[in-house]
């Protein structure tokens, strides 16, 4: 009996959203009809925004609160991952991890490419995080390829090391600062433009490095949660491998 209610209600449910998608679909633009002119973002955000990646622009001016809520979402995804493996490993494990080692020998042309590509890495993702309102790139594809360079010290077989310059608490303090300087220049636009988000800093010269208002300083502050969550993400999961490993 319980079955039969349930499938009527998701029945009924499903019709439901059917029709109002239906009518929806009625108000649509014609297909192949534009709604405005096809240059409109590009113009807006190169003469308006004096940004010269449109696509950047786009990202943290024109859509910013979608990308207020895609941080908040990776935000919370990192710190769920960290919760539950930290949960699942337990207090107990919390001195075996400091008497891990990875097992086996690491080979020794993986260490030396891992610890010559550490420093390049990490200045390819600075300029791409910097430059994303100039070039292609932004926070998030710079904070991956920065977060990337734990995956190469590890790699070189630098564990010790990896401990000292990528420590837990310092990964988890950039991730809270990153979503914390982004939510802060959503109310500095509330309260000085009269709109969250809304730029409130100088526009400057379009191609110059200090210039899109708030825009390069929006991707930076993606640029620093990205490269905290997705290494917090890696610490966690390094763990779990030196653990795992060990026993």
């Amino acid at each position: 009996m319980r079955v039969r209610r349930r499938s009527a209600i998701a029945l009924l449910a499903l019709a439901a959203l059917a029709a109002a998608v239906a009518w929806a679909a009625t108000e649509l633009t014609p297909f192949g009809t534009p709604s405005g002119p096809a240059d409109a973002v590009v113009r807006t955000l190169v003469h308006e925004r004096h940004a010269a990646n449109t696509v950047n622009g786009v990202t943290y001016d024109l859509r910013g609160l979608d990308t207020l809520g895609e941080e908040l979402i990776l935000f919370v995804a990192a710190l769920g991952s960290a919760v539950l493996l930290r949960h699942g490993r337990g207090e107990r494990d919390a001195g075996e991890r400091a008497e891990a080692r990875p097992s086996g020998r690491t080979a020794d042309a993986l260490r030396a490419a891992g610890a010559a590509l550490v420093g390049p890495l990490v200045v390819l993702g600075v300029y791409v995080v910097v430059h994303g309102h100039l070039s292609p790139g932004g926070g998030f594809q710079g904070g991956v390829i920065l977060a990337a360079g734990l995956l190469l010290v590890y790699a070189a077989g630098q564990v010790a090391m990896l401990e000292r310059v990528e420590p837990r608490a310092l990964v988890e303090v950039a991730e809270a600062s990153g979503a914390l300087a982004f939510a802060l220049v959503a109310i500095g636009g509330l309260v000085f433009a009269g709109a969250a988000l809304a730029n409130f800093l100088p526009f400057g010269t379009t191609g110059n490095l200090l210039s899109a208002g708030t825009i390069p300083v929006l991707s930076v502050a993606v640029g620093v949660e990205v490269t905290g969550a997705v290494a917090l993400i890696l610490t966690e999961l390094l763990d779990q491998t030196l653990l795992a490993g060990s026993a």
